[in-house]
C-alpha cells in the first residue's frame, strides 16, 4: 500500500517537474535566439519595417501614396458618411453603457 502511493507521487512528481523543464527550456531557447545574430532575411524585413515605420510618421500616413490614393480615401469616407451617418471615419467609435 505504502509501495503504490510511493509510486503513484513519484510519477506526479516526474510529470511536475517534466512540465517545468519543459517550459523552462522553452523559455531559454527564445532568450538564447535572440541573443544570436539574426538570419540576413529576417534581418533584412526587420530593417525594411523600421524604415517605413520612420517614413510613415515623418509622412504622417501612408508612404508614397499620391494624389490617386487620397482621392479614392476620400470618395470612400464620403460614400460611407452618406450611407451610415455622419461623424469621424477615421477614428474608433466611444461606447458609453450606462
Amino acid at each position: 500500500m505504502i509501495l503504490h502511493q510511493i509510486l503513484r507521487l513519484s510519477s506526479i512528481f516526474r510529470s511536475a517537474v517534466s512540465i517545468h523543464l519543459r517550459r523552462n527550456i522553452g523559455l531559454s531557447a527564445v532568450v538564447f535566439n535572440k541573443t544570436k545574430e539574426l538570419d540576413p532575411v529576417q534581418k533584412l524585413f526587420l530593417d525594411k519595417i523600421r524604415e517605413y515605420n520612420t517614413k510613415s510618421k515623418q509622412a504622417g500616413g501612408p508612404v508614397d501614396a499620391g494624389p490617386e490614393f487620397q482621392k479614392d480615401m476620400n470618395e470612400s469616407l464620403a460614400r460611407l458618411q452618406r450611407a451610415y451617418g455622419e461623424g469621424d471615419l477615421t477614428k474608433f467609435p466611444e461606447f458609453k453603457f450606462e
